[in-house]
């Protein structure tokens, strides 16, 4: 049997939420189809997130099936993102656009991360000179944002490797506006299937919280206090530095793990803190959105010298 989940029109953290949901009702002997026809957007977040679920429901090596849009520039897009190459061993694919390596404008094109030497991949795909460009054209970041924002993206890739026990996917691309935040943004998105947090950190800490323990407790813990699975005193603080730095950018982090998310929510977004109760999938899910940050103000016009008058003058 067949059971068809219909993607949302728009394919963002919320669908894959909804995606999730949906796809936990089929039954063990029903294979999915991702009805993927109506999609008029996809940010990385979507399209990663959507590989996962291609992953996490191939039952006894069927992979699910994916239609995909039907509209020619968003199948371009997906294409242009690394997502069609990326899909080709984890969905069987219907009306799929032709994958054509080294032709993708985007910043960082999909990529799968399972080891050191991919995280070092990432790293040399947005090379220096990219990175500058983007932070300090688009963005109005300073050089040194530009450093500290190559540092964020190593570390948050390396979480993958150090803590999932499992590949996952990297994707980032420049928006000139993303939902309700009307400026430039960059959203990354970092996601895979490993143990989550809440498997990370049981072993060292599951004791201490008794029945509070569970996957929003083990985000909170994380998130807001630092803990680490590590016993030595400094290690495992890479989360708490990526947070540091997203929010002195003003951005928004978001890390969906098990059933809860967390989030540092900027005053541009209406998202919860925390949410709870969500359709259960394995591994970390990870969003940052960093804004543009505001033009300065004009500066007024010089006063008019007597005898002219203010405004422009006609040729």
């Amino acid at each position: 049997m067949t059971r068809v989940v219909a993607v949302p029109p728009t394919l963002d953290s919320d669908a894959f939420d909804a995606l999730i949901a949906e796809a936990s009702q089929a039954g063990a002997d029903e294979r999915l189809l991702f009805d993927a026809r109506h999609v008029r957007f996809a940010d990385p977040y979507g399209m990663t997130g959507l590989l996962a679920l291609g992953v996490h429901f191939t039952r006894d090596g069927v992979p699910p099936i994916l239609q995909f849009p039907q509209s020619a520039d968003v199948a371009g897009y997906f294409t242009r993102m690394g997502f069609v190459a990326a899909a080709e061993g984890v969905f069987e694919m219907h009306d799929a656009p032709r994958s054509r390596a080294g032709e993708s404008s985007v910043l960082l094109p999909i990529t799968v991360v399972g080891s050191p030497d991919d995280v070092h991949g990432v790293i040399e795909e947005l090379n220096e000179h990219r990175i500058s460009k983007l932070f300090s054209d688009q963005l109005g970041y300073s050089p040194a944002d530009a450093m500290a924002f190559s540092m964020l993206l190593s570390e948050v890739s390396q979480n993958i490797v150090e803590h999932a026990d499992a590949p996952g996917w990297v994707g980032i691309q420049t928006y000139k506006r993303w939902r309700r935040v009307d400026k430039r943004v960059v959203v990354i998105a970092v996601i895979d299937l490993g143990v989550g947090f809440r498997g990370s950190l049981e072993r060292e800490h599951a004791g201490r919280f008794g029945e509070r323990w569970g996957d929003a407790t083990a985000l909170e813990a994380a998130f807001i206090h630092g803990v680490t699975r590590f016993r030595d005193p400094g290690r495992g603080q890479g989360l708490k530095q990526i947070r540091r730095r997203v929010g002195r950018w003003g951005g928004k982090i978001a890390i969906r793990s098990g059933t809860a998310r967390i989030s540092d929510v900027p005053e541009w977004d209406d998202g919860e803190p925390m949410t709870t109760e969500l359709a259960a999938f394995p591994g970390a899910q990870i969003l940052i959105v960093l804004p543009a940050k505001a033009e300065a103000p004009a500066a007024p016009p010089p006063p008019a010298r007597p005898g002219t008058r203010s405004g422009n003058i006609r040729r």
